[in-house]
């Protein structure tokens, strides 16, 4: 049985100042072209396949693990050499820079599914919230009142300026690699599925999927996404305590996004992951339950963007 929804829909209307840069879908559409017509070109082969897996898996946990988890959730800790990295790895999926991307996706869960919402399906309709407003010149600039804890980054603000040399140099890498292969398949291929598993979570998990918890907004668990998104498609589990480094709660919730975290959290390379108390699992299903537990995880996330930088890793005495 669905959850109660508490925000007011109306029929999809954007505001006056919401247009499509058509300009900006022009680069936007030629990878898509790129994409198809080199597979065309170089025919089906193997090596293109696998290429394509790695470098779509590899950058979807910059983007799932990095992007989201830390940059926007400040759901683990890590060192500042890490933290470049995980923003390097997250450039290359050409989803711009860690500082605009966080920075969005904290506005989004401040309002999500209302008018303030910038992406909802439920307020702007399905393919504004998968990738309308990303062509929106509104959208294009970085608040960085909303990231001021990684905006103190030189190098960080550095890649939210020239947030298009990681990709092009991914590009450049792979066609010297492995030729027109690497470059169609491993490079064009891979980000534009990248793109569009990323983008399902804005729209498809706020439509589809089942509701645990019941939460102010549309946000869903879609299991059949586990693979496509690394655990993000575990986005009712999200919204409901986003300050949580696991979005699959629970074992049989494959979430591989976490795994490849626990695994570097053994070797000392992040810490401090957290992950939601057996209170939290246990509530949620009443609206007010779910709404306090909410607030706390929005709290928690606020909290930890006070902190101070971390440079490198605090041990015991």
């Amino acid at each position: 049985m669905a959850a109660p929804i508490t925000t007011v829909k109306k029929p999809w209307v954007r505001q006056p100042d919401e247009h499509v840069n058509w300009g900006g879908i022009i680069p936007f559409a030629m990878v898509h072209v790129a994409a198809i017509a080199g597979v065309l070109y170089t025919g089906f082969r193997w090596e293109g396949v696998l290429l394509c897996a790695v470098f779509y898996y590899v950058r979807m946990f910059g983007i799932a693990a990095g992007y989201h988890r830390y940059f926007a959730h400040r759901a683990f800790k890590t060192s500042r050499p890490m933290q470049f990295a995980f923003a390097l790895l997250g450039a290359t999926a050409a989803q711009k820079g860690p500082l605009w991307w966080a920075a969005h996706h904290r506005n989004h869960h401040r309002y999500s599914d209302t008018e303030k919402d910038v992406h909802s399906p439920f307020q702007r309709g399905f393919w504004w919230s998968h990738l309308g407003w990303i062509l929106c010149n509104k959208y294009s600039a970085t608040d960085e009142g909303l990231i001021k804890d990684f905006a103190r980054y030189p190098e960080l603000r550095w890649l939210a300026k020239y947030y298009l040399i990681p990709p092009f140099a991914l590009a450049v890498a792979t066609y010297f690699a492995w030729g027109w292969v690497g470059l169609f398949w491993g490079f064009f291929l891979s980000t534009v599925l990248l793109w569009h598993g990323t983008f399902t979570v804005n729209s498809l998990m706020h439509v589809i999927g089942r509701r645990r918890y019941a939460t102010s907004d549309t946000s869903r668990n879609c299991a059949p996404l586990a693979f496509v998104t690394l655990g993000e498609n575990w986005h009712n589990n999200h919204h409901y305590y986003q300050a949580s480094a696991n979005q699959g709660f629970f074992w049989w919730e494959i979430d591989l996004a976490y795994y490849a975290l626990r695994a570097m959290a053994a070797l000392g390379l992040v810490w401090d992951l957290r992950t939601p108390p057996k209170r939290v699992l246990d509530g949620g299903r009443s609206a007010d339950a779910a709404a306090a537990i909410e607030a706390e995880a929005q709290a928690a996330v606020e909290a930890a963007a006070r902190e101070l930088p971390v440079l490198a890793r605090k041990r015991a005495a």
